[in-house]
């Protein structure tokens, strides 16, 4: 917490605004279309799955049609398909960012089209851990072929691509301020919008698409996902410490860079392209090893290597949280019948891979134990 943000929140109690909708909701946006920049708009939302529902339903995803998503994601990049009656298509990562292979994801238009007779609704990149995706070509693809992006960056805020704000390059782009992520309105999201006249339809479906009339009149199905003004309040004290959080997380990713420079084990995940300038949300590693960097079965069962389990146990023992990566959505009950177009690439980093401490909170001292217990680990 920044410490300011009780002066918003506060005032909003002061003033009555703790519904829906309200003073500190309209800075907010504000503030958020001046940090995203291009011109864009930005509707404050109550989580970024409900920004990703919203983009989708505004492009017209419909029962039947198919939505291609990124398979090495959280599950909120592709559920919101799932609730328009959309069929997932996973496509799988390439090895410098670990986000959407473009290779791949034309591959998978062509096939889909030549299955099914039609074109893919939406394409949805997502930028993993904050790392920014070749989105250029992903871009070029995309019009190409005429169909339009939503740029998953829950994850990114603050990251950009040859100095551009990622979630700013597609029709649409996700922010996601759930209690981990760079900046927090204790949750909450929001939808970068090309204009005034989109975010105008967004806000009506946010707020149970009602007509305006001086009573409740619906013409069209709504939902209620608008962002409170007390949330909103926490958001613009944010917002106060939001290049620093990102400098910091930064800086915490350089540690733990020169830390594990010379390790022929652990490798850290690091920008492959200059112009690429990642807010590190989560400082991530990879265990380098015959066994970890095994052949996937091509089962739904797959888990991490050993070598992360004993790694999280001796970190858990120190009372210091990790996490394995995401679990690759083509590898989840829940979607194994949904098409997938892969190489390998998200498996074998879900079962090698780690996130570690990164946020504003964590030391430089901090780093250094957990660096001293991850290469005990490896030791041992």
């Amino acid at each position: 917490m920044s410490g300011n943000e009780m002066r918003y929140i506060q005032e909003a109690f002061d003033t009555n605004w703790v519904a829906p909708l309200g003073p500190n909701v309209n800075a907010f946006e504000n503030e958020l279309e001046q940090f995203v920049g291009e011109g864009k708009k930005v509707v404050a939302l109550a989580s970024g799955t409900a920004a990703v529902h919203l983009a989708m339903l505004n492009l017209g995803v419909k029962p039947g049609d198919e939505v291609i998503c990124q398979s090495f994601t959280f599950a909120a990049s592709c559920n919101p398909a799932t609730y328009l009656g959309a069929t997932p298509v996973f496509v799988g990562s390439e090895e410098k960012t670990w986000n959407m292979d473009p290779n791949m994801l034309e591959d998978a238009i062509k096939d889909r089209i030549r299955k099914t007779g039609r074109k893919p609704r939406v394409i949805v990149p997502v930028y993993l851990y904050g790392m920014p995706a070749y989105i250029d070509d992903i871009m070029e693809i995309a019009r190409r072929y005429e169909i339009p992006v939503i740029e998953d960056s829950a994850e990114a805020f603050g990251s950009k691509y040859k100095g551009q704000m990622t979630g700013t390059f597609g029709n649409y782009g996700i922010m996601s301020f759930n209690g981990n992520k760079m900046i927090t309105t204790s949750g909450g999201g929001a939808l970068i919008c090309p204009d005034e006249e989109t975010k105008r339809k967004i806000m009506f479906f946010a707020t149970q698409a009602r007509e305006n009339k001086p009573y409740y009149l619906h013409k069209e199905i709504g939902y209620n996902y608008r962002m409170s003004n007390v949330c909103a309040g926490i958001g613009r004290g944010q917002m106060t410490v939001v290049d620093s959080h990102v400098s910091h997380h930064q800086h915490i990713a350089a540690l733990y860079e020169k830390a594990f420079a010379n390790d022929e084990v652990i490798k850290v995940h690091s920008q492959p392209e200059d112009y690429m300038d990642s807010n590190y949300w989560l400082s991530t590693i990879t265990f380098e090893t015959p066994e970890s960097n095994a052949p996937y079965s091509g089962t739904a069962d797959i888990e991490p290597c050993q070598l992360v389990i004993k790694a999280m146990d001796a970190l858990a023992q120190s009372g210091i949280e990790s996490r394995p990566l995401w679990r690759p959505m083509h590898t989840q009950p829940v979607y194994k019948d949904a098409p997938a177009y892969i190489n390998g690439t998200s498996e074998r980093m879900f079962r090698k891979g780690l996130c570690l401490p990164s946020g504003p909170c964590v030391s430089d001292e901090n780093v250094e134990r957990i660096v001293s217990i991850l290469k005990d680990v490896v030791r041992k």
